[in-house]
């Protein structure tokens, strides 16, 4: 029940039931780290957030992660001075986005070089890798951060992902932390695991926690935003307040590829190639969804963290109520 856990490698675990029960009742034989331990804990079933080397790095990093931290849920988030300008502009940025749309980069770069000072705390980093979560500043204010991650299953969002980072973002909005969402997420996982697991109703978790949330939301899309993870991405559609794009941004239903070969299906393969093309050239751009009003302003990648401080400041006092009722029902 608690908001995060953090725990240490060896020596702390939980479980509901033991390894000498488990050995009773069904005949497995298990560690006690294998079952409950940190590693476990904080890899595979998301129960803890941080897997620590000793107690003193645990209570070292609980020291950093309460920096971030309100008092309250009404407190306002916290602040502190820095020497990193607000309007700082960060040219490495332009040339990050590899040529080939199937070639990965690394997100961290780009959270790094947006927030204060680089410093990123980053929430459950061994689990579902395919997405980042963590807190950040801007202009010394806490800031949360939700960013798909190219270099893991190219970014795309499946089970785990979607329940880790709609977790996070239900926190971030129960205690006014503005969140700020890099989207580069080629679509929802496929397969029969993914979809017997209930990908519907988990990815429909992430989708309610950010149409629910009223803090302040500003999205970037960095490159591809297909189909429904676009949307589930703190899309216009979900009340973002700012939502803007890189040059190299891709927002469409579906890639090029897989959309060619369902609409032209009885063409040659060549056929198929020149309307590939055709596809790319209209739709592999930001400025489509810019003129339809789903993304506010196409912005140069190094203007980023110039453009997130400047709307932050905007929607400093965003005052949003959501319907009355007496509790939500989150697909749980």
């Amino acid at each position: 029940m608690t908001d995060f856990n953090f725990m240490v490698k060896d020596s702390s675990y939980m479980f509901v039931t033991g390894p000498d029960v488990v050995k009773t009742v069904t005949n497995e034989i298990v560690t006690q780290e294998e079952l409950g331990g940190a590693v476990t804990h904080s890899t595979k079933t998301s129960v803890a957030d941080l897997a620590c080397e000793n107690d003193i790095e645990a209570l070292l990093m609980a020291r950093e992660f309460f920096d971030y931290l309100p008092l309250t849920n009404r407190s306002g988030v916290p602040e502190r001075p820095t020497a990193d300008a607000w309007d700082r502009l960060e040219m490495s940025l332009d040339t990050i986005i590899p040529a080939s749309a199937n070639q990965p980069y690394d997100m961290h770069e780009v959270i790094a070089k947006t927030l204060d000072e680089g410093e990123f705390f980053e929430i459950q980093p061994k689990h579902a890798g395919n997405i980042l979560c963590g807190f950040g500043r801007i202009e010394g204010k806490t800031v949360g951060v939700v960013a798909n991650q190219p270099m893991v299953l190219a970014g795309v969002l499946d089970i785990n992902s979607s329940k880790k980072a709609a977790r996070f973002v239900r926190f971030c909005d129960a205690f006014e932390i503005p969140i700020i969402t890099f989207v580069d997420v080629p679509g929802f996982l496929p397969g029969t695991a993914q979809e017997l697991g209930g990908i519907i109703k988990h990815g429909a978790k992430l989708l309610f926690a950010y149409a629910e949330a009223t803090v302040p939301k500003i999205t970037v899309i960095t490159r591809k935003a297909y189909g429904g993870a676009y949307d589930v991405m703190a899309s216009k559609h979900l009340r973002g307040d700012l939502n803007y794009a890189w040059p190299t941004a891709e927002i469409a239903v579906m890639g090029a590829k897989g959309a060619v070969e369902i609409i032209f299906r009885g063409l040659s393969t060549e056929e198929q190639a020149v309307k590939t093309k055709e596809y790319e050239d209209r739709f592999a751009n930001p400025f489509v969804a810019a003129s339809k009003g789903f993304v506010d302003e196409v912005i140069h990648p190094h203007s980023t963290r110039r453009r997130i401080a400047l709307g932050l400041r905007k929607l400093r006092n965003k005052s949003l109520e959501n319907p009355w009722k007496k509790h939500d029902n989150i697909p749980l």
